[in-house]
This record gives structure tokens, sequence and C-alpha cells, in this order.
């Protein structure tokens, strides 16, 4: 009877290719929990024995429940913390419910905007992944069920922060958050001392999108900055960040005290990362033309 049930679960395995196609992920499935075709991309949710809920966007690892707070507390609370008072924040992607989650553990959030274009992501979310999505009805978030590039090129001189928590640039609709014209829209979207970050890919098997977006951003925002931090299911195990901001500098305008008396949990942010993460290794900046 062991031997069957061992059987049982080892025969359900999911597979993600990584960029060029000859490496790439695999998870055992405990079970199928969500699986449905969009008008947008595929939807897949699993349970892995080990990493909890796994969410899956056209066979790609959007995230596991065991290591999703590396990148939401990376993509969110650096530039959270840089902006001295983020009252209006806007969240383009992001429709699993983890960057608005963290966005409001920031007492100074007064609105916070989740632009995501396909409201089965969300519909799902809250379905299946309760420890992602609790923030999704708190009376301070508005959803907008819109194209990120679209929405944001209707907004000017309003957000304090805009946060892109997008799809791969080669998967569903996030080809259109990697283009100069959306990063040219963003800035025009903030206020005077607004900031923008953007998830910008792995510097190993998609170095050309992390050289392209880095560029395309630096090129529009006077302060352009990368970092990085660790995300172990995501491809290389290590992330890219980019930060752009009008005016605020995420190391010189960064106030320590704000993170020491912030009373929200935090499991892997803290002030020695914030400072760490923007200390690139030589391949980076060689990759992103900073040398």
């Amino acid at each position: 009877m062991e031997d069957r049930e061992l059987r049982t679960l080892n025969h359900l395995m999911y597979m993600e290719y990584y960029t060029g196609g000859n490496a790439g992920l695999f998870m055992k499935m405990k079970q199928l929990v969500y699986s449905f075709q969009s008008p947008f991309q595929r939807i897949d949710i699993f349970e892995h024995p080990e990493f909890g809920m796994v969410l899956v966007l056209d066979g790609i690892t959007m995230f596991t429940e065991a290591d999703e707070f590396m990148y939401h507390e990376m993509l969110v609370h650096v530039p959270l913390f840089t902006h001295p008072n983020p009252k209006r924040v806007l969240i383009i992607g992001g429709g699993d419910g983890g960057s608005l989650r963290e966005v409001l553990k920031h007492p100074s959030v007064e609105e916070a905007i989740l632009c995501e274009v396909d409201p089965y992501v969300i519909d799902a979310a809250k379905l299946h992944l309760k420890e992602m999505s609790v923030e999704l009805d708190n009376p301070k978030a508005s959803i907008f069920n819109e194209n990120g590039a679209d929405f944001v090129r209707k907004n000017k001189d309003y957000f304090d922060v805009i946060i892109v928590d997008s799809t791969d640039p080669t998967a569903g609709e996030g080809g259109h958050l990697f283009t100069k014209e959306f990063y040219s829209n963003c800035y025009k979207a903030l206020r005077k001392d607004g900031i923008f970050c953007a998830e910008t890919e792995d510097p190993f098997y998609d170095k050309g999108w992390v050289a392209i977006a880095y560029n395309r951003i630096s090129s529009v925002f006077p302060i352009s900055k990368m970092y990085t931090g660790f995300m172990t299911t995501y491809p290389s195990g290590m992330w890219t960040y980019t930060i752009g901001s009008k005016e605020l500098d995420p190391l010189e305008d960064y106030d320590e005290e704000r993170v020491l008396d912030f009373g929200a949990p935090l499991r892997y942010y803290n002030t020695e990362i914030h400072r760490a993460s923007f200390a690139l290794p030589t391949f980076l900046k060689e990759l992103t033309g900073q040398f």
C-alpha cells in the first residue's frame, strides 16, 4: 500500500523550460487545483508537497508559497521606503495579490490601484491563494482589469510610486510593459518626486531582456539603478529589479529609521539588504553598460 501511495504522488510532474529550452525546473505535483485557459493566458495552480501552492501562467512559474516573499518584498519595499511619504501607489500586473499585500503594509498608503489585465487571475487567487490575496478586497484597493500600458497612459502627475509586477516579456501581455513608450508614460504619470520600480528578469537565461529593460528605463528616468535579490524558484535563482526616479536616490535619500520602526512583518527585506542589493557583480555591470 505504501509503494502504491508513493507512485500516486510521484506520477504528476510539472516542467518549466527556461529561455532557450535547454534547461528548466521540475516539481512534483501533489494535486492540480485549478486549470483554465483565459482569453489572455493559461492559468494553472497546483499544490507542491513542500512549497505549497504554485501559480503558473503560460507554463512559467510566477511563485510558490514557500519563497514568494523574497520577490514581493524586494519589488515593493525598496521603492516604498525610498519615497518619504507614499500615498498613491499603482501596481501593474500582480493579479495574485502579493505586491498589493506588501504595499498595504505601509500605513501612509491611502490609495492602491491594481491594474491586472486578466480578471481570471484575480478570481483564481481569491479562491485558491488565500495568503496572497488577503488584501484584494481592502477598501484602500481599487482593481482595474485593463492593459497596464493603456491604463498608465491615461494618468498624469498622479502617483507617488508605480510598481510593475509583470509576466515575462515573452509571455502573454508582458511585452507591452518593457517598451520605452511604456516607461515614458509611467514617468508622466508620476508626481515630481515619484518613483518607478519594475522586475527586470534574470541575468543568466534572459540577459538580453535585462539589458534592454535597464537601458530603456535609464533613458527615461534621470536616476536609474538596478538591484538584485535571491528568488529560489526563478531562473538562475538571482533576480533583477530596476528603480527609476525623478529626483530621489534609493541610497542617498533612504531613511533607515522608517524600516526600523516598521510595524508589519518582513521576512527578507531589511536595512542591510536594501543597501547591499545595489552592489552589482561585475558581469551585471558589463551587461547593462554601467562600466
